[in-house]
């Protein structure tokens, strides 16, 4: 582990020390504003959501921006964004990163820098408790209805399917009401919240079968940044060498989900 943290650190800060001039211009400013500002969901669990008793974001993506803030001796502020305005967000510069179980893929890459993924998962249905349906892929649900996040990539995989209707929403919380009352017939969401889901909601839900287990999950960052960029994935290599993304990951998920599927 020791050697794994010494190669990762070299590694980055040589990438750091080969910037061109001026290419630090924002990490400079916010080292000297000392505070990452931070933005995610903030209604995605158990990612990131608020605590009833504190009124504070809390979450695995919370517990990763602050991890990533304390290796770069920053304050972090939590920013709760609506999920379809987050990027467009980032873009224009409302916040400095993203921390919101981004998945990167090459549409989002126009848009916007990725660190090093943080998180792997994958693409998994949810079904009603009562449904005996013996699904296995995406494509079983020809002629259903299939509920998703507006803009995610949830959506794109639905959509690619002909002859599934699929219904978009803001975020998660309203597409599993729709489907506990039998106004959609699947979800399709994160596979890791979709476990979440099996042991804490109290709709008659379920989880239905893994479709995809390709998801890799980066911070997001505004383009231009590539100090920025090599600090954060610094940041992240030391805490998966040290073993610090692992036991978050465990905390929240009970596995190991910062490391890629076997």
């Amino acid at each position: 582990m020791a050697r794994r943290l010494v190669l990762a650190s070299a590694t980055l800060l040589f990438a750091l020390s080969s910037l061109p001039s001026g290419a630090a211009d924002r990490l400079a400013a916010i080292k000297k504003r000392g505070t990452l500002r931070v933005a995610m969901e903030g209604s995605y669990p158990p990612f990131n959501f608020v605590e009833p008793k504190t009124g504070q974001i809390t979450g695995y993506d919370a517990d990763v921006a602050r991890l990533i803030g304390e290796r770069l001796d920053l304050k972090v502020e939590l920013i709760p964004t609506p999920w379809t305005d987050i990027l467009d967000g980032l873009v224009a510069g409302k916040y400095d990163v993203i921390v919101s179980q981004v998945i990167i893929s090459p549409l989002r890459a126009r848009m916007v820098d990725f660190s090093e993924p943080y998180t792997y998962s994958g693409a998994q249905l949810i079904v009603r408790n009562d449904d005996e349906t013996p699904y296995t892929r995406l494509a079983d649900l020809k002629g259903k209805t299939v509920g998703v996040a507006k803009g995610s990539v949830y959506e794109l995989q639905a959509r690619a399917v002909a002859g599934v209707t699929v219904r978009s929403y803001p975020a998660a919380p309203e597409n599993l009401q729709d489907l506990a009352f039998g106004r959609i017939d699947a979800a399709l969401n994160d596979s890791l919240m979709v476990a979440w889901l099996a042991g804490n909601s109290t709709l008659p839900i379920k989880p239905g079968p893994l479709v995809w287990t390709g998801n890799r999950i980066g911070v997001a960052i505004q383009k231009g940044n590539p100090a920025l960029k090599a600090a954060i994935d610094l940041a992240l290599a030391q805490a998966q060498a040290d073993g610090s993304l692992t036991r978050l990951s465990r905390k929240w998920f009970k596995i190991d989900a910062s490391r890629p599927y076997p």
